[in-house]
């Protein structure tokens, strides 16, 4: 199998391009590396088989050579994190919605198979628990920033069903719940690299608003394990699914589980929202999945435990510290 992975130097991307060649598929990756890093995929640069391309999804020559070689396309490229989102609103919405249309355009011409990550942000602030595929969607008003991350996710959805329905495209939708693993960056908001590195750093953890919003953490070896099995699954196609934990956690026990499981002795501070990021910002309280349809279809559930994304993580952190 010929894979192209977009968004293939960032943190999912490049665990999802060693496991593709671990089974021995011909794996080309594309990165802009605005927010992923050539380092994530510099020890496959060897490797039988592989190919990394620094360039734009949106450039059409290049994204038209790649897709015509291509026999799947896993589409992760977006822009991601909440601190981007405050910070670059311009650039989130465009890199997800005309990055997506150029993917999905493209990918019809060759008429290659395409599976879009989307992401549990979609749901919006919905009380009702666990998320399933086919609740309502609850969102803020258009003068909240946040939300255009979760609606620029959502026009990439109907784009995705729409090739399916209208042109026959095989699509496979995917919506991840804060996946977590070696890799992942804490420069845009992810929670767990940064709790793991304050600590590690003997500096106070800290925990924006009152740390009772609660979150599920599923392992980044679950994630892409679950995307190669469902993009392999004829069944899955025209299919959105949910793919995360239910083990659920508030971030302030988060933070004490990351100081506990570390051994450091930082302290835990809560930071107001509106210090953290912009005055009215709005979060969830809580984000949990209906795992129930990957599961029914598939067979998948996550295997990592929290605990062992933690020690993970703070094993990878560690090894980074310099000397």
């Amino acid at each position: 199998m010929r894979a192209l992975i977009t968004g293939g130097c960032g943190f999912i991307g490049s665990h999802l391009a060693e496991a593709l060649l671990a089974r021995g598929d011909t794996v080309t990756v594309l990165d802009n590396l605005s927010t992923g890093r050539y380092d994530n995929v510099a020890h496959l640069v060897d490797r039988p088989g592989f190919q990394c391309v620094i360039e734009s999804i949106m450039h059409e020559t290049v994204m038209d050579r790649l897709m015509s070689e291509c026999d799947i396309a896993y589409h992760l490229a977006a822009a991601v994190g909440v601190e981007l989102i405050i910070r670059d609103p311009v650039g989130v919405i465009e890199t997800n919605i005309k990055g997506c249309e150029a993917v999905f355009r493209i990918a019809a011409r060759y008429r290659k198979k395409v599976l879009l990550a989307s992401t549990s942000e979609v749901y919006g602030k919905s009380e009702r628990i666990p998320f399933s595929e086919d609740d309502d969607r609850v969102l803020g008003p258009t003068t909240r920033s946040r939300w255009s991350y979760s609606c620029s996710k959502a026009m990439d959805e109907f784009l995705a069903l729409a090739y399916a329905k209208q042109l026959a495209l095989p699509t496979v939708i995917v919506r991840l719940f804060n996946t977590v693993g070696p890799r992942q960056t804490g420069r845009y908001g992810m929670v767990v690299p940064r709790f793991v590195q304050q600590a590690l750093r003997g500096q106070p953890i800290t925990v924006y608003g009152d740390g009772q919003q609660s979150r599920c953490f599923c392992a980044v070896s679950d994630v892409v394990r679950a995307l190669v099995v469902l993009a392999a699954e004829p069944r899955a196609e025209g299919g959105v699914f949910n793919v995360g934990s239910t083990e659920e956690v508030t971030i302030l026990q988060l933070a004490q589980r990351v100081v506990a499981r570390s051994g450091s002795a930082s302290p835990v501070t809560l930071i107001p929202y509106d210090q953290a990021y912009e005055v009215g910002f709005e979060d969830m309280r809580r984000r949990v999945p209906d795992v129930s349809r990957i599961d029914a279809l598939i067979g998948w559930r996550p295997q990592v435990t929290l605990d062992g994304i933690l020690d993970s993580v703070i094993a990878y952190e560690r090894d980074r510290i310099p000397a």
